[in-house]
């Protein structure tokens, strides 16, 4: 089709159509927060309900950080958030260069049973596990929040397929005839070579840990230790919610999660196309 001197694809234009609903499907709800935010009580709860506010207010962020020590949790869920994301990059990389590329009994076994895991709801195993805390004496202790999210099955399958389609065996034949170590090789070229798949699994690692509720729930009673996702609780009551600081305080939450995904977000495609090609 021409309009003009322009050739038009009408299927090009019909899926740009569809991505741009898809989009603003997406986004509309992150809006709609925001824009609660900064509304006043009477007109969070006007109706019929308004999009934009009319009076611009910021007293919810202040409500939020003068109801609760917000500024506690919110670091609470960075520490546990940058330390959980650092462990699965250091298992999932380790473990992935393991199963890419050695060779050793049982292997194939020992990979499927852990794709296994990652099938098993952390609700089946989460009190044998709060069991295993008292034991290590580890609840409302730091060590104990971080403990279930060192680990992703998940991000040992993902790095394993980046590491056989990245890695070729005649590079690592090269650098061991060089007299470099494993753990010389693993540091200095695996890592290096993985760098787009490692700022993939970061996202996924990071938001992960960022969004665990249930767990941070149970180990911790002490309010020193809790997390965003706990302190937004504090604004939901027996029969009200407050929407004006709940939805504030989810614009603090959520920044992070959308700082991180901003700056690492080409890494995704890059990682996922990687991981579904072979050897």
């Amino acid at each position: 089709m021409k309009i003009g001197s322009i050739r038009v694809n009408p299927a090009i234009i019909l899926k740009h159509i569809v991505l741009w609903l898809g989009a603003i499907i997406m986004v509309l709800p992150f809006i709609w927060m925001f824009s609660t935010s900064l509304k006043p009580p009477a007109e969070v709860l006007a109706w019929p309900p308004q999009f934009l506010p009319k009076t611009v207010s910021i007293d919810n962020f202040r409500t939020v950080f003068e109801r609760a020590p917000f500024a506690r949790f919110f670091m609470n869920s960075v520490l546990m958030s940058a330390a959980s994301t650092i462990c699965i990059i250091i298992t999932s990389t380790l473990a992935g260069y393991i199963f890419g590329k050695f060779k050793f009994p049982l292997k194939n076994f020992l990979f499927i049973l852990l794709l296994a895991t990652a099938m098993v709801p952390f609700e089946t195993y989460m009190i044998p596990l709060y069991l295993r805390m008292v034991q290590f004496h580890w609840v409302n202790t730091f060590m104990g929040l971080l403990s279930p999210y060192l680990v992703m099955s998940y991000g040992i399958f993902f790095m394993r397929q980046n590491v056989q389609a990245t890695i070729p065996e005649d590079l690592l034949d090269m650098a061991r005839i060089d007299g470099v170590s494993e753990f010389g090789i693993y540091t200095r070229m695996v890592l290096p070579l993985l760098s787009g798949s490692v700022g993939a699994l970061a996202i996924f690692a990071f938001m992960q840990s960022w969004a665990a509720f249930i767990w941070p729930l149970i180990i911790t009673t002490n309010r020193d230790l809790w997390t965003m996702e706990l302190g937004l609780g504090m604004f939901q009551f027996q029969y009200t919610v407050a929407l004006g600081p709940i939805n504030a305080g989810s614009m603090i939450s959520i920044a992070p999660v959308l700082i991180v995904f901003l700056f690492l977000r080409k890494r995704i495609v890059q990682g996922i196309t990687l991981s579904g090609m072979k050897e």
